[in-house]
């Protein structure tokens, strides 16, 4: 059971990321084009970055403290089961 939530979380953790990172490849197309006068849609970045970018960024910047968090009491705590299987 415990398993199969750390894993769901990682699968949602890992979508975040390709979120955050298709957000800062169309942030770079789009200043480019503004900056060559053809509108890629940067007005609409900026209207989604505060609804969908923002909270994407902090859920993935949590999610990696919080793992690395985790992966130190693992290490620390050896008693403590381990989720790899050797």
């Amino acid at each position: 059971m415990k398993d199969k939530l750390l894993n769901g979380l990682n699968l949602i953790l890992m979508a975040n990321f390709f979120l955050v990172l298709f957000g800062f490849f169309w942030f770079v197309v789009a200043v480019l084009g503004r900056a060559a006068n053809f509108p890629l849609g940067l007005d609409l970045w900026y209207r989604l970055w505060q609804p969908v970018f923002t909270p994407a960024i902090g859920l993935l910047m949590g999610g990696a403290v919080l793992s690395g968090i985790i992966s130190q009491i693992k290490k620390r705590l050896p008693f403590l089961p381990n989720s790899s299987k050797s």
